[in-house]
């Protein structure tokens, strides 16, 4: 069995006999836990089960809080279930969500490389690390801005020391072909002097207390209130803050992250809103806890549609999601830890999303929290290349690691680990579209090109993209070698003896490397 993402677990589900069940409640984990079912940032309540003999897909469309219990006692039945499946193969996946939609077409740039921390300092920052890419001759393409770039964590402004001058620094970097993301969260700071907050108060559109009121809880702005995104009114004006005139000193080039929107609320129950908090239409905040980041990437993703009047597509990160939020933009993995372990559980934690259609997956490169040893920042890259979505991000307390600060043979190896990404944007590119048009996951376990053999069905440590390209990163501290499992015909498990500067075995045409080897 698999699916209901997220969790920071293996992918094939464990049975939870005698433990916790899995829990589907989209949470602001601090340094979450590996190989526990506790609830993180995202869920899609959609659960998977293949054999040789048939796939079944069932859609539990809830997005209250909900408990997942894998057993196997047979004797059960499943009751409640919106929508329920049996495929032909594990190639209609499509099939199992049919109205959440499949994986939208990115533009182009956000396959390449992303360079994020939190914070780059300001606009002479920003040009320093933006030449340094020249000077060492590493490619890259975005430039991320976090919560420091605001005035006060006002969001959709700027602040007016550190970066006064935002269309000037966005002007240089366009002049280059680049981009920059600057996030917008959903909790607006309580300021009689912001703009953003008085018109969401002047049009009632906050979520409420059961006795009425606005509902505020406490976050990076300090008091907060919280835009019902579950409104559409409040979504349509959202949308309407993204054109040029509306969000000053944004460009065609600025992009947009939505962080927190679990949502976050510090001084909330399991660090989020109260489940008697009130939305539009009387409904309780506990029966569309998990819908909420998904609205406010919706919300967002439609502004910048608008702000082109509908020429360009959008690109917006989100922590927080639901079933169908790949319609909307990319997913990462949340707040990891430059750790060994959590660089091996980003494959199997991008691959669970991708069985549920959210293909456009990736993991903070080099860990967000703690400062990760060279060889491990190393291998992060050399996985983080063949991973959808490729970004290095780090926590505002780590030291700075852009990629020439580890030394020339550090450097070079990043380098090419990047250049290998760019070399294969085309391929990257015709995988999206292919997942745009028919549904089928980018990143693949390797059980769904080759159903009929159970030794791929717990295997997590290699993937497929498309059916064209095997990746098996090395994720061990020292490791020369990784045992490599290739399927089909004459399957074969071999041994292979990397150097340091190689993270991956790859065959261009995996069909044709068995039907034609006589290993």
């Amino acid at each position: 069995m698999y699916g209901i993402p997220e969790h920071a677990d293996n992918l094939r589900l464990r049975t939870t006999e005698g433990g916790d069940p899995f829990r589907l409640y989209n949470l602001d984990v601090f340094q979450y836990e590996l190989y526990n079912p506790m609830a993180l940032y995202g869920s899609v309540p959609v659960l998977l089960a293949h054999s040789a003999q048939r796939t079944l897909g069932i859609f539990w469309l809830n997005a209250a809080e909900t408990w997942v219990d894998i057993t196997s006692n047979t004797a059960g039945k499943v009751s409640g279930v919106n929508f329920a499946a049996a495929l032909h193969s594990p190639r209609d996946l499509r099939c199992v969500s049919p109205s959440s939609g499949t994986q939208a077409l990115p533009p182009l740039f956000a396959l390449s490389y992303h360079q994020s921390r939190w914070n780059y300092n300001d606009e002479e920052d920003v040009n320093a690390v933006d030449n340094g890419f020249d000077e060492h001759d590493i490619p890259y393409d975005v430039i991320w801005l976090d919560i420091e770039h605001t005035d006060g964590k006002r969001y959709f402004t700027w602040d007016p020391n550190k970066f006064a001058n935002p269309r000037e620094m966005l002007q240089r970097l366009a002049a280059k072909r680049r981009k920059m993301v600057s996030i917008v969260d959903p909790h607006i700071k309580v300021d009689s002097s912001y703009r953003i907050h008085n018109e969401i108060r002047s049009r009632d559109l906050y979520v409420k207390t059961k006795d009425g009121n606005d509902y505020e809880g406490w976050c990076w702005p300090g008091s907060a209130g919280y835009p019902d995104f579950t409104n559409p009114q409040m979504r349509s004006w959202w949308s309407s803050m993204f054109p040029y005139d509306q969000y000053e000193g944004s460009m065609e080039n600025l992009y947009t992250w939505n962080d927190m929107n679990e949502p976050s609320v510090f001084n909330g129950p399991e660090v989020t809103m109260h489940k008697d908090a009130v939305h539009q239409g009387g409904w309780e905040h506990r029966d569309v806890h998990n819908l909420y980041g998904f609205y406010v990437q919706m919300a967002t993703a439609e502004g910048q549609v608008q702000r082109s009047g509908g020429l360009e597509r959008p690109f917006v990160l989100t922590r927080s999601f639901f079933a169908g939020s790949q319609r909307y933009g990319a997913v990462w993995t949340g707040d990891n830890a430059a750790e060994w372990d959590h660089l091996k559980i980003s494959i199997p934690m991008c691959l669970s999303l991708a069985l549920v259609g959210i293909s456009f997956c990736g993991a903070d490169v080099g860990g967000f929290f703690k400062n990760p040893e060279p060889e491990l920042l190393v291998r992060w890259y050399q996985a983080g290349a063949y991973q959808p979505f490729f970004r290095a991000h780090a926590h505002v307390d780590t030291t700075r690691r852009e990629p020439w600060l580890f030394g020339d043979e550090n450097k070079a190896l990043i380098r090419e680990a990047i250049r290998e990404r760019y070399a294969l944007l085309p391929f990257w590119y015709t995988l999206f579209y292919q997942s745009y048009r028919t549904g089928l996951p980018v990143m693949r376990p390797l059980w769904v090109e080759y159903p009929q053999d159970p030794v791929l069905y717990p295997i997590d440590d290699e993937y497929l993209l498309g059916d064209a390209l095997l990746v098996h990163p090395v994720t061990a501290q020292g490791a020369r070698g990784v045992q490599v499992y290739l399927p089909g015909k004459g399957e074969v498990s071999m041994i292979v003896d990397f150097g340091l500067s190689y993270s991956l075995i790859r065959w261009l045409s995996i069909h044709y490397f068995l039907s034609n080897s006589n290993q």
